[in-house]
């Protein structure tokens, strides 16, 4: 079964639910849950891509794309080999079951005729690219793309997790921060009736889950996650500034960041296991933070019990992970935002480099919006209050958003971001703090009440609380691609209830 939802004027979501059954097996599932999705949203795909991805590559190939293709081809050709020597590994069989779902997808999209191949075969120049797109931004660096100008210090998302007093209860919100070309989205539901192996075990705990997504991306991408197992995952991008460290990105041994997410998501029972599940096969692309919550760990009226929040950290050649429910406990918030918070993480990424010749914005305690967040986390009494809180931008009255530029501020610091709101004759140390199409592009928040319904708040859109909404056609930015997004950003929190 699968249903989808156009866009509601008011929120400015698109809804997608994507049932399957326990009936047919498991391949089965993957694959025409895929082509359903593909072929359903085939026109949202053709927008989404038009405005993010098209030309990236095209033939003839450029040297970048080329070397793409053969990493990929190498990639996959290990991946494939792995899968069919590894019968009796749960996480190989769900690493082949989101191949499936990706070649259903490409099918779909193309209207061909349903048929689950034996070899999954990547290609540069199709939706595939959709699925890594996260890793591309490393893989970029790795390799220089040609053309494309990397912005020093450019930040992707805002987290928080905030204890209420009395333990009342936890709240886990993400801001993503993007290009606001990429302003196209859809709420999912994957409701996948997925063994964990064979068709004689338990069907897998992360059978359901829901997520802020994008069409024809096969996961979050934000990435934020509320899951039948009662985790909560989500992300901030900390990325690599130790230019030494891609050597370490390799084709064998790997496994790229969005299927290592999706795995874990569906094979965790708890937050541990999610860190231990994702850490395998590390591919040192789309480095990030990730907070993996178990509410299942939490009775509103009493402090979290151990195992409630586990932080993981990921560079090329490196993971760090741990509890760090008694850190949350102790300060009654976590934030994070793009910089790595474990010393060696920090360390062999090149912070301390970064902070050395750029100062404390690099830095993990003292970078604008941890400064923000430690000042005024605990303003948070409801869910009201964490929403103005995660939306929060008043960057020319604020001091924490001062910076050594002319004008002496930038919308770059702030809780969500709104760097086209920066003067474009404006002077600034380094690229991040400019004037440019990017900033916090939604908000999304789940509680103790909401999670267990797989619920989350969810705001489309760049902030407009204490700023002017961004509109294209007022802005500088009126000539870049934006096919189906609205004029005008002024939309309101939802919370969607799904089927």
């Amino acid at each position: 079964m699968e249903d989808v939802t156009i866009f509601h004027a008011s929120c400015r979501w698109g809804y997608l639910e994507v049932h399957t059954s326990e009936v047919y097996a498991d391949n089965i599932q993957a694959y025409a849950a895929g082509f359903l999705e593909g072929h359903a949203t085939r026109d949202l795909i053709t927008m989404h891509w038009t405005n993010t991805m098209a030309g990236y590559c095209t033939y003839p190939l450029s040297q970048f794309c080329q070397k793409l293709q053969n990493y990929l081809d190498e990639n996959f050709a290990w991946i494939e080999k792995q899968i069919a020597s590894s019968s009796s590994d749960p996480y190989w069989r769900h690493v082949e079951l989101f191949l499936h779902q990706i070649t259903g997808l490409i099918d779909g999209y193309h209207n061909d005729k349903m048929g689950i191949p034996h070899h999954f075969k990547p290609n540069v120049t199709n939706l595939l690219l959709l699925q890594i797109s996260g890793d591309l931004e490393d893989l970029e660096s790795a390799w220089p793309k040609e053309g494309k100008q990397h912005v020093l210090g450019s930040g992707h998302c805002s987290a928080l997790i905030k204890l209420l007093p009395g333990f009342k209860d936890v709240y886990v919100a993400q801001d993503t921060w993007s290009g606001f070309n990429s302003m196209l989205r859809i709420l999912k539901k994957y409701d996948f009736e997925f063994r964990t192996l064979h068709p004689k075990t338990p069907i897998i705990p992360g059978h359901a889950m829901t997520f802020s997504s994008y069409p024809g991306v096969l996961m979050s991408g934000d990435d934020f996650y509320t899951i039948s197992s009662g985790l909560v995952s989500q992300e901030t991008t900390i990325g690599n500034s130790n230019s030494t460290l891609w050597s370490k990105i390799s084709p064998e041994n790997s496994v790229l960041e969005g299927i290592r997410n999706m795995v874990a998501n569906r094979l965790a029972h708890n937050a541990s296991e999610w860190a231990q599940i994702f850490a395998r096969f590390n591919s040192g692309t789309y480095n990030n933070q990730w907070m993996i919550v178990d509410y299942n760990k939490f009775t509103p009226g009493s402090p979290p019990h151990n195992g409630f929040l586990h932080v993981l950290e990921q560079i090329p050649g490196m993971i760090v992970h741990d509890d760090q429910t008694k850190h949350l406990i102790n300060a009654t918030y976590w934030s994070s935002y793009n910089t790595a918070f474990y010393p060696e993480i920090f360390n062999a990424s090149g912070g301390p480099e970064q902070v050395a010749k750029y100062g404390d914005w690099f830095s993990y305690e003292r970078t604008p919006r941890a400064l923000i967040f430690k000042r005024d986390h605990s303003k948070v009494t409801d869910m009201e209050s964490m929403t103005k809180l995660m939306r929060y931008n008043d960057f020319k009255n604020d001091p924490l958003s001062k910076c050594k530029c002319t004008p002496p501020y930038s919308a770059e610091n702030a809780i969500s971001a709104r760097s086209d709101l920066n003067p474009i004759n404006g002077t600034y140390p380094f690229g991040s703090l400019g004037h440019r199409l990017h900033g916090g592009t939604d908000m999304k928040m789940t509680s103790s009440e909401l999670a267990p319904n797989l619920e989350f708040v969810a705001v489309s859109g760049p902030t407009f609380d204490d700023v002017p909404p961004f509109q294209w056609s007022t802005s500088d930015f009126a000539n870049v691609t934006h096919v189906g997004l609205p004029d005008l950003w002024k939309f309101q929190p939802i919370t969607h209830k799904w089927k």
